[in-house]
C-alpha cells in the first residue's frame, strides 16, 4: 500500500524543495542556495522520485515530469546548464554516489556523506578494483585530467571499464567532475574530491552521528518521513535510514508516528518560508 503524504507536509515540501513557482532555482546562485538549504539533492530526477531535485526547482511545480526528449526541453536544458556551472564553480559537492545517485552535497554535508561511503586509504586494496585503483593512482599523481586521458595513462583501452573505475572511485567519494567540456568534444575533467574539500573529508564523525544528520537534513526539509523513503533518497540501506530517524526522536527533534514514519516536531506551518530567502549574490 502506498503511503500517503498529508496535504499540508506537501505544501511544506513545496517551499522547502522550491516545488512552487513563487520560489523556483533560476540562477547558479539560487541553487547553491538551495543545495544548502535541504543539505542534498538529486540533479535530474522528477516528481516521480522522492526528495528534492534540483529539476523540479528549476521547475517550480510539484508534478514536474521529465519529457522523453529533453534535449529539446527548456528546463531539463537549464538544470543540465546549472549542474555544470555548479561544478565548475566548486562550492558544492556533486558527485555520482551510492547506488549510482548523482547528488549535490552541501558542504557542511559532506563529513557525514563521507562517513558512510567513504573509504580509508588503507582498505582501499581490498576495496576497489584494479583498474580502479590505477585511476587512483593518475590521478594521485596528476591531480586533475580528462577521460581519454585517463584511459591513455592506465593503459586501459575499454571505455566502459574506466567510467566503471571512475564510477567506483565516484561512490567512495575520492574523485569528482571538476569541469565538463562540449568542444572540441564531449568530456569530463576529473580531480580528487579532497582538493576541492580538504576540511570536510579530512573531518573524521562517527557513523552513528552522520546517520542521525542525514536523517535530520532530510526530515527538515520533507516535514514527514514515511517508510522507506529516507533509503530511497540516499541509498542507505533500511536499517540504518531508521538509526539515523529513531535518533532524531531520541533527542525530541523528531515523533514516531508509526512503523518507519517520522515527522518533525517544529510546525511545518511555521517554517514554510524560505529561511535563506533569494537576496541578490555577488557570484551569480
Amino acid at each position: 500500500m502506498r503511503n500517503v503524504i498529508p496535504e499540508e507536509i506537501e505544501e511544506y515540501r513545496d517551499a522547502r524543495w522550491r516545488r512552487d513557482v513563487t520560489c523556483q532555482v533560476e540562477s547558479v546562485g539560487q541553487a547553491e542556495r538551495f543545495v544548502e538549504q535541504v543539505g542534498f539533492a538529486a540533479c535530474m530526477t522528477d516528481s516521480r522520485r522522492a526528495g528534492p531535485s534540483l529539476y523540479v526547482a528549476v521547475c517550480g511545480r510539484r508534478d514536474a515530469v521529465m519529457p522523453r526528449n529533453v534535449q529539446k526541453d527548456p528546463e531539463a536544458s537549464q538544470t543540465w546548464h546549472l549542474k555544470d556551472e555548479i561544478l565548475r564553480r566548486g562550492h558544492v559537492y556533486y558527485a555520482k554516489l551510492a547506488r549510482g545517485k548523482t547528488m549535490f552535497i552541501a558542504p557542511r554535508m559532506v563529513p557525514y556523506f563521507q562517513a558512510i561511503w567513504g573509504v580509508r586509504r588503507s582498505a582501499e586494496p581490498q576495496r576497489f578494483s584494479t583498474n580502479a585503483r590505477a585511476v587512483l593512482r593518475v590521478l594521485r599523481r596528476e591531480w586533475e585530467m580528462a577521460t581519454a586521458d585517463l584511459r591513455a595513462a592506465t593503459g586501459i583501452r575499454d571505455r566502459a571499464a574506466v567510467t566503471s573505475a571512475i564510477d567506483e572511485l565516484q561512490a567512495a567519494m575520492l574523485v569528482v567532475p571538476s569541469e565538463v567540456l562540449y568542444r572540441p568534444k564531449f568530456t569530463y575533467i576529473w580531480t580528487l574530491g579532497v582538493g576541492r574539500f580538504p576540511d570536510q573529508l579530512r573531518r573524521r564523525v562517527s557513523r552513528d552521528v552522520a546517520l542521525r544528520e542525514i536523517a535530520r537534513a532530510f526530515l527538515s526539509g520533507a516535514g514527514l518521513t514515511v517508510r522507506g523513503e529516507l533509503a530511497r533518497v540516499t541509498g542507505l540501506s533500511r536499517t540504518e535510514a531508521g538509526r539515523g530517524n529513531r535518533a532524531l526522536v531520541a533527542e525530541g527533534y523528531a515523533t514516531m508516528l508509526g512503523t518507519g514514519v517520522y515527522r518533525l516536531v517544529a510546525s511545518p506551518q511555521a517554517e514554510r518560508e524560505d529561511p535563506l530567502g533569494d537576496e541578490p549574490s555577488d557570484t551569480e
